[in-house]
């Protein structure tokens, strides 16, 4: 991985560099799988925040949960959970445009007054795609994607996984390298200036 290739995880598509990450424990909740899938889930999410040195708790002291994490068969569905036009501005106008560009993930970041996130409301259509994934490799990529504001972009081309032989999935290297560098404390919680990749890239590459 290059200092460029850094930089393009944190490039969004209207050409502008933002990286953040957590400031606060993660406090998840899940809906829509069966009972039997949230361990599979919470397992994910607990990798996922010990390769970063992210703390998980049970609860949120300001918003309860403060990573919640949908999965629904279609997007015509959240406008049926209550509450949840107050929690994501402008639901139904985003339930029409990602219902006619027939996404099947979608994910929307609040943050604080640092720019660092305080709350993550991760969306997952399962679709033909999504549905023919095992557990476990949804699972981790829903985590990892939900770890940092990455680029709109980052993972369009290359999932920011891959399989062991026996068919486990694990961070691709590189990205669980970036990842652990993006928790560096020497690092902000956000930045803005692509000149942070460069520091990003030279912590990764000390591993």
């Amino acid at each position: 991985m290059t200092p460029d290739d850094v930089t393009r995880l944190f490039t969004r598509s209207d050409g502008s560099y933002l990286c953040a990450r957590w400031g606060r424990p993660l406090a998840p909740i899940v809906f829509g799988v069966e009972d039997a899938t949230l361990p599979t889930i919470k397992g994910a999410l607990e990798a996922v925040a010990q390769l970063a040195g992210l703390e998980m708790a049970e609860t949120d002291p300001e918003l309860g949960a403060n990573l919640m994490m949908f999965f629904f068969r279609g997007w015509e569905e959240l406008l049926a959970v209550p509450d949840l036009d107050r929690l994501v501005p402008d639901l139904a106008a985003l339930v029409a445009r990602l219902s006619e560009t027939g996404a099947n993930q979608y994910r929307v970041f609040r943050f604080d007054a640092g720019g660092a996130i305080r709350a993550c409301f991760a969306f997952v259509r399962m679709d033909a795609a999504m549905a023919d994934l095992p557990a476990e490799v949804l699972a981790l990529g829903q985590a990892v994607q939900a770890a940092l504001l990455w680029s709109d972009t980052a993972f369009a081309a290359e999932s920011p996984l891959a399989l062991l032989p026996d068919g486990r999935p694990v961070l691709r290297p590189e990205i669980a390298l970036v990842l652990r560098a993006a928790y560096d404390p020497v690092l902000p919680a956000a930045a803005q200036d692509p000149a942070h990749a460069l520091r990003l890239f030279a912590r990764a590459a000390r591993g």
